[in-house]
């Protein structure tokens, strides 16, 4: 008699993201920006805050931004209005506005005693690494998101810089503004980046009225 040979069972696996939105993370909103900036103020953390307000400011890759250093940002014993910095991931330089509310916290920060004689914006705070990695970033990162209660798999470190030119484009509908801010070489990069569709472009003619 013929012996059926039935396939072995084995135990399910759980599914790697189960539960955990995937694909392309979500820009911080307005009311999201303010939220965790109160947040951080009540704690007085002033390297987060000064962290928090740089990532919304700069637009820069998490890359970029964990590695600055005090000189990127600090010309004559003052905050910078605007700097340039070299992008690892391209080999070209991106500039960027510093605002007076990011001065301010950067100051702040910059006058802390724990930033005495120290060279990275960001010093690490584990004794193999001079700065911040962005590990660590994306873990603080994840720390703002939950504080307000979203969902933290929505979001990245991508999140913070997409969330000033998202902002950018919605009012003003200008691609090439916003691929000048993030340092794409191609507008095809900043199309895909910031999820134009054919919505966006019939909401944008829809404005115009001839």
């Amino acid at each position: 008699m013929p012996t059926n040979h039935l396939p072995a069972l084995r135990p399910e696996r759980p599914v790697w993201n189960k539960g955990r939105i995937i694909g392309q993370k979500r820009p911080l909103l307005p009311k999201h920006v303010w939220s965790i900036r109160v947040r951080l103020e009540m704690v007085a953390s002033r390297r987060n805050l000064a962290l928090f307000n740089m990532a919304v400011d700069s637009k820069l890759r998490g890359c970029d931004l964990a590695c600055l250093k005090v000189r990127d940002v600090v010309a004559a014993g003052r905050v910078k209005e605007r700097t340039s910095v070299t992008q690892s991931k391209t080999g070209k330089p991106v500039r960027f506005e510093i605002t007076e509310t990011t001065r301010q916290s950067l100051e702040r920060w910059i006058a802390d005693p724990e930033m005495l004689g120290l060279e990275y914006l960001w010093p690490s705070r584990l004794h193999h690494s001079a700065h911040l990695s962005t590990r660590q970033y994306a873990r603080i990162l994840r720390e703002w998101i939950m504080s307000i209660g979203l969902e933290p798999s929505a979001y990245g470190t991508h999140s913070m810089r997409q969330t000033k030119v998202a902002q950018i484009y919605k009012k003003t509908g200008n691609l090439r503004a916003v691929q000048l801010l993030l340092g794409h070489t191609k507008m095809d990069s900043t199309v895909r980046y910031l999820g134009v569709d054919l919505d966006d472009a019939l909401m944008l003619s829809e404005g115009i009225d001839l």
